[in-house]
């Protein structure tokens, strides 16, 4: 009889967020848990692929493969949001903006 583990998933949006504790049998994938936790439930507002389709973490750092990676004891699995804008993007348009509300004097 395979062992049972205790783990959560974890989904956040801006102003939602949430964690589902899993009892899952030892072996079960990340992706699995995900599954798992039906977090489509708990956010009907978005597509389901937002959760099938999402990159995954285990505390902080991505996955490479969550469909292959087991999880552990007390493991939280984490489902990324994918990214409106790239970051590199976001930043220069903050420095477009702000160049405009404080511009140089050119002396």
């Amino acid at each position: 009889m395979a062992a049972e583990l205790r783990v959560e998933v974890a989904f956040a949006l801006p102003h939602k967020q949430r964690i589902v504790a899993l009892y899952v049998t030892e072996g079960t994938t990340a992706r699995e848990a995900v599954n798992l936790a039906q977090l489509p439930h708990f956010f009907p507002e978005l597509p389901v692929e937002t959760f099938s389709q999402a990159t995954l973490g285990i505390f902080g750092k991505a996955l490479r493969d969550p469909d292959t990676q087991p999880l552990r004891e007390g493991e939280r699995v984490e489902v990324y949001r994918p990214l409106l804008i790239d970051p590199k993007q976001a930043r220069l348009a903050r420095a477009r903006r702000q160049a405009t509300v404080y511009p140089s004097s050119g002396t």
